[in-house]
């Protein structure tokens, strides 16, 4: 990791003496400039946002992101794509706006953020819904990302979800997670789980997958009495063969996010995915407007955790919340839901494409 990040280091700095060379001749738009005026005298830049895969969250923080340039009054030609769950789409994408003259890209994911890193040395990358950049090998250090690449995590609250399960279900022993085997991310938040498990008297019982359409299969070979549901897009995108499952047992879900909530899981106390793109908009805004440099701006974590619950699926896995978390609760959500077919939510989740987690 420190030979690429080394590598990183000497790429920026040829980016740096380039844009130099270019101010000198009375030109240059580059990041710490003031980049092209609009019509209006203002700045504005060109950006390319690269995502994974399209869903609740990830949307969210898409528009978190392009909402910071708004409410700063900053002109963006935005480059939007998404990878469709596909990898190699995603390292398409980076590769395309390596050349495009864009002045920094926005990925979101950590698929994407690996395939920006991996194309684009030479201009900032900002990612956002990253859960751990370091194990991703995204940065050096959290506090020192070393090289082109910083943003903002949705590390989330693994242990404090896992309390909010035992206080909703106090019955509950056993939780199963289903997660997408190739990612770092989720594997680190299995970890985070089984080490709040021990402490809370938990069992962990865990199944891979290795696409969306695995998630129904997966989720019915679990023999457990709860559901911890990580930020992993392959889950995240199938969420419906889940809550099938859990309405049809009676099995309460926890999810990591509130969109999950909304869809039809029990509760959270998570991350708000738009506040995590502003703030992620936000860093970039420093990066092109104040000249920040990014290998040495910490990496941020999501500063506003909500307690999110749905009392209609409670209901639908057999939960009846009482009036004390109710009260405390940031949001109550979710109306007429019913167990939807696994396949008809495909339809609008692209949940048969092969898919990568966050």
């Amino acid at each position: 990791m420190r030979h690429r990040t080394h590598a990183l280091r000497l790429s920026a700095a040829a980016a740096a003496a380039a844009l130099l060379l270019t101010a000198c001749d009375g030109g240059g738009d580059g990041p710490g400039d003031d980049g092209e005026e609009n019509g209006d005298g203002g700045d504005s830049y060109s950006i390319g946002i690269t995502q994974i895969v399209a869903h609740p969250s990830l949307d969210a923080a898409r528009d978190g992101f392009q909402a910071a340039f708004d409410e700063a009054g900053v002109e963006v030609d935005w480059d939007e794509q998404n990878a469709q769950n596909d990898q190699a789409t995603a390292s398409n994408i980076a590769g395309t706006f390596a050349t495009a003259g864009h002045d920094l890209v926005h990925a979101i994911a950590t698929p994407t953020a690996q395939a920006a890193a991996q194309s684009i040395t030479d201009i900032p990358i900002v990612f956002s819904a990253v859960t751990e950049p370091q194990e991703a090998g995204l940065v050096e250090d959290w506090d020192a990302p070393g090289g082109n690449v910083t943003g903002a995590s949705d590390m989330n609250p693994v242990a404090e979800q896992l309390e909010l399960l035992q206080e909703i279900a106090p019955d509950v022993e056993t939780v199963g997670i289903v997660y997408s085997s190739g990612e770092v991310n989720s594997a680190v938040q299995v970890e985070l789980a089984q080490e709040a498990a021990e402490e809370l008297g938990l069992e962990i019982q865990e199944v891979t997958v290795s696409n969306s359409s695995e998630v129904q299969q997966g989720v019915e070979s679990l023999d457990v009495d709860a559901i911890y549901v990580p930020t992993d897009n392959a889950v995240v995108s199938a969420l419906e063969s889940v809550l099938q499952y859990s309405h049809q047992n009676e099995i309460p879900v926890i999810a990591a996010e509130g969109d999950s909530v909304q869809r039809g899981a029990l509760a959270t106390y998570g991350i708000n995915y738009e506040q995590l793109g502003r703030q992620a908009g936000e860093m970039a805004l420093r990066i092109l407007q104040d000249g920040e440099d990014p290998a040495e701006m910490a990496v941020e974590t999501g500063s506003v955790l909500e307690l999110i619950v749905n009392p209609e699926a409670a209901e639908l896995m057999g939960i009846e919340f009482d009036d004390e978390l109710l009260d405390r609760a940031d949001g109550v959500v979710g109306e007429d839901l019913e167990a939807e077919d696994p396949a008809e939510a495909g339809e609008d989740e692209d949940s048969d494409e092969d898919d990568e987690d966050e």
